[in-house]
């Protein structure tokens, strides 16, 4: 088996047929873990014997004649910011290292086991998720699997580098100003944030990012991803934001061919400095989609001001109220430097401040429904990401130079709430993936799903990493 080729559905269908066990594709995870790990560093844990031992119990139900879920015996790893039930939860941060492990499961990760799914280890994330590279004090910096000098973005940088290389075909990812899509956009793989309120983010705790914030498993195809997601729309009381499920499930709807009738184009979004090089790749591929017969509107600038200081003012205020506490105390100096930047940053905000942004996050909706109304186009391409993938312990570069602005386009969508995937365009000069953000109307989440798996399907882009 190679977790690089095989689709997450084939995977789990060999596994309920007694092609192969659930303990053999558990330890091929194990093995592919142990061998490329050292060269990634995309798992920060692993419990080999409790993977194992729930693989078995799942061979011995369909031994039985039991029924054992969708994704039976898929290997899965989970971020570090959420729990895994007998995993410390460690944030990526050096305050959390020596916690007690999780005594149960978050609401994604149980509702995956649920499916048959097996927790293989932690995947590696920056501390508290706070930026779009991963690296981290307690477990160090995850490489890309397509250049190991590169970063895989962030902050579900672990899990997207884990399905890269080809260690576990599936894992968890959140997604509070791009963390889903921009290691997507990096890795090669097709992601989606979903529209907040979807996925459950229920549970004793509130949700890091407060109302940005988005959960949902990660995978190499857009159709692996939905059959997942299928098995995570569940409402959860405990979701003050939730919404029902949908009528129908979304993978058995992404069929046939999805290519979209219309869609808008922006190369800029009317804000963002973009990369030459990056800017011609993705612009590549929407003509690619033009000439295959999409009609491409040429959208009006979407933004007029630059949205970014409204979500980092979100963003800084969560960071505040989560460990602002800690000033003036040992273990500020355990917190990364940066982060700290952030609290001290939100220090200097009101309540005024943060409700303005609020009230932003309504603006940029109207200004991106406007948009849409404006194009009549369901749906909005963009580049994911407006620069190169970073080198370690670097920010990324937008025509060489380095910038904080390099991941400019995915956290107005976090703020309007709006579903918005990425999938491969294409290349660099230097072998790097490169992202086309598809963002959806409001709740659209299937418009986005068909559309990705549509561009999917139509560049037929070989996305498999030199390191795996």
């Amino acid at each position: 088996m190679d977790f690089r080729r095989d689709t997450v559905a084939e995977l789990a269908r060999r596994v309920r047929e007694r092609e192969v066990t659930a303990v053999d594709m558990v330890t091929h995870a194990l093995a592919q873990i142990d061998q490329l790990n050292p060269l990634i560093n995309a798992f920060v844990s692993v419990d080999a014997d409790a993977a194992l031992t729930a693989a078995g119990d799942i061979d011995q139900r369909i031994a039985a004649g039991q029924p054992v879920g969708p994704l039976a015996g898929v290997p899965m790893g989970v971020k570090d910011l959420e729990d895994a039930a007998g995993f410390i939860t460690t944030f990526g941060s050096d305050l959390h290292t020596d916690d007690p492990p999780a005594p149960g499961d978050s609401a994604v990760v149980g509702l995956l086991k649920a499916a048959g799914a097996v927790v293989v280890g932690k995947t590696n994330t920056p501390e508290f998720g706070f930026k779009g590279v991963t690296d981290n004090v307690p477990f160090g910096a995850t490489a890309n699997p397509w250049d190991t000098r590169r970063s895989p973005g962030g902050s579900s940088g672990g899990s997207g580098a884990a399905i890269a290389s080809g260690m576990v075909p599936l894992a968890t990812g959140s997604d509070g100003g791009g963390s889903i899509r921009i290691p997507s956009s990096l890795c090669g793989l097709t992601g989606i944030k979903t529209s907040q309120g979807r996925v459950p983010l229920g549970g004793a705790t509130p949700p890091g990012s407060g109302i940005l914030s988005v959960k949902g498993p990660m995978a190499r195809r857009i159709r692996d991803v939905a059959l997942a997601l299928d098995t995570c729309l569940v409402p959860d009381p405990t979701d003050v934001f939730g919404f029902p499920a949908p009528a129908e499930a979304w993978a058995p709807q992404l069929v046939g061919d999805l290519r979209p009738g219309r869609v808008a184009w922006s190369p800029d979004l009317g804000f963002a400095r973009v990369d030459r090089e990056v800017a011609a790749i993705v612009e590549a591929a929407v003509r690619a989609l033009e000439a295959a017969g999409t009609e491409v509107v040429e959208a009006p600038p979407v933004f007029a001001d630059n949205p970014t200081l409204d979500w980092f003012t979100i963003w800084t205020t969560q960071r505040r109220k989560a460990q602002g506490h800690l000033k003036g105390t040992p273990d500020w100096l355990r917190i990364d430097p940066a982060l700290r930047d952030q609290i001290e940053y939100a220090e200097r905000l009101t309540a005024v401040d943060l409700a303005r942004a609020i009230d932003g996050a309504h603006l940029h909706n109207l200004a991106l429904e406007a948009a849409f109304a404006a194009t009549a186009a369901p749906l909005l391409l963009c580049p994911t990401v407006a620069g190169h993938a970073p080198v370690l312990g670097h920010l990324g570069t937008v025509d060489g130079e380095e910038t904080v602005s390099w991941v400019e386009f995915t956290p107005v969508i976090n703020l309007t709430r709006n579903p918005a995937g990425s999938v491969c365009a294409g290349f660099t000069a230097d072998g790097l993936p490169v992202g086309l953000q598809v963002i959806g109307r409001q709740r659209d989440d299937l418009g986005v799903l068909r559309a990705l798996a549509g561009i999917e399907d139509l560049l037929g882009i070989d996305r498999i990493a030199p390191v795996g």
